[in-house]
């Protein structure tokens, strides 16, 4: 379970460094249909949007959105160990 989950950290860290660069920076479907439509029309912005992850970047620079994918990674992974952990150690005192 140890390799799996050292593997599973590395690529992740992998793919949100590196491969973020390639990502394209056109609109997906979603936001496409909903911006022909006019849908987007009638949209505001949320409150994080000024936000320093906003958009994928760091502090709105593109050149850092491989350390903004990196920073996410080790974030959601530090809280999802931690949680797990704390899950474990009181499941395992019954």
């Amino acid at each position: 379970m140890k390799k799996f989950s050292i593997g599973f950290a590395f690529v992740s860290l992998l793919i949100a460094g590196v491969l973020s660069y390639f990502a394209s920076g056109d609109p997906d479907g979603l936001d496409k249909t909903v911006e022909d439509t006019g849908i987007a029309e009638h949209a505001r912005e949320h409150p994080f949007a000024g936000g320093t992850f906003a958009d994928y970047a760091l502090g709105g620079d593109d050149r850092f959105t491989g350390l903004a994918g990196v920073l996410g990674v080790v974030v959601v992974l530090g809280l999802s160990f931690g949680l797990f952990w704390v899950l474990r150690k009181k499941s395992g005192a019954r």
